[in-house]
């Protein structure tokens, strides 16, 4: 049975050592995971592979930079194997912290597709949520096709988006950067904050929530938010869904941007063999079709079977732009963000 511990808050650098106290490195047949992914039906995930292999996992949840720091600081006494943590820009900033080690593994090879995992193998992507712009159909009649069209003039004071420091809008923005070019990704960012409808404020539902509430017309969300109002009752949203529209953008050019929930194994893994194993799990079958039916999210291996409230989506391209290229941007795109005051 795993043990589940949930980190409550920021620790200055020179606890975090001393916080490690948790779980222990050196005990055999167990396996200790540093986790940002906070959904209760992941724990279906964790008790099939302690049943599987017949090893305990021990479980920390945090925020993702928090865990980070917390390895940097723990350095080789580290007691981590696996880091499990939302989207690009997270994953290689633990790459670039240096927490993380490269994993030949010819099973993640074969499942998780190129596109999808770091060029060094040190982290893969498990899932995946497509960042898309969904509308009042109430007020909007031709809502915008593309990214770009976001940044159109007339659709000034409708557009609901998070904040710049949003690991979300900073891949989608970077994933710009390597399309088009840091000028265009500028222009296209001050284009947005120009058309905004109020301050950006809250997390994805919140941008679902404004259409509803008619703070704004136009939202960009990930996916897996909307699929989750469509599955079970989501305050805010689920009583008005009907009135939400969605449009995959940019399906005549380079696709809906993709941005993931990942893995790797820590650089001082005191149980290295096992944290292969899982993450080859995660790549299963049994796995892949539980990111979809437990969290509404994409499984990263094609094939995979979609939860209902996926599929009713419908299909789409995504764009499969390799993620390593774009997480070398990520930077870049931050500084556009300050650059065009994009709160």
């Amino acid at each position: 049975m795993f043990k589940r511990t949930i980190w409550p808050g920021t620790l200055p650098a020179a606890a975090l050592f001393l916080a490690s106290t948790a779980f222990t490195a050196t005990a055999e047949g167990e396996l200790n995971i540093y986790s940002s992914r906070h959904y209760d039906t992941d724990e279906r995930l964790y008790s099939d592979f302690e049943e599987a292999e017949g090893v305990t996992i021990n479980r920390i949840e945090g925020n993702a930079d928090e865990l980070i720091a917390r390895m940097v600081a723990e350095g080789a006494n580290s007691p981590a194997d696996v880091l499990i943590t939302v989207d690009t820009s997270r994953l290689h900033r633990a790459k670039v912290a240096g927490i993380l080690q490269s994993v030949d593994s010819g099973v993640l090879e074969e499942r998780i597709p190129g596109h999808l995992q770091d060029s060094d193998n040190q982290w893969f992507g498990f899932s995946q949520r497509a960042r898309i712009i969904f509308y009042d159909k109430e007020q909007v009649n031709e809502p915008p096709q593309t990214y770009a069209d976001l940044a159109d003039p007339k659709f000034e004071g409708m557009v609901c988006i998070r904040s710049s420091t949003n690991t979300y809008n900073q891949t989608l923005l970077a994933s710009i950067v390597t399309h088009q070019g840091e000028d265009a990704a500028r222009d296209w960012a001050q284009g947005v904050v120009d058309n905004m409808a109020r301050p950006p404020q809250g997390g994805d539902t919140d941008q679902l929530r404004g259409l509803v509430s008619g703070e704004c017309a136009i939202a960009v969300s990930n996916t897996y938010y909307f699929a989750r109002a469509l599955r079970r009752e989501v305050d805010g949203v689920s009583p008005d869904i009907d009135r939400i529209g969605w449009v995959f953008p940019d399906q005549g050019g380079n696709g809906a941007h993709i941005n993931l929930s990942g893995a790797g194994v820590a650089a001082n893994a005191p149980h290295r063999d096992v944290a292969v194993k899982f993450l080859e799990y995660l790549s299963g079958e049994s796995a892949q079709t539980y990111f979809s039916a437990g969290n509404d999210e994409y499984p990263a291996v094609e094939g995979a079977p979609l939860a209902d409230s996926v599929a009713a989506l419908g299909d789409f391209q995504m764009d499969e732009i390799d993620l390593s290229e774009v997480a070398e941007n990520i930077a870049t795109a931050q500084k556009i963000f300050n650059e065009v005051g994009w709160p």
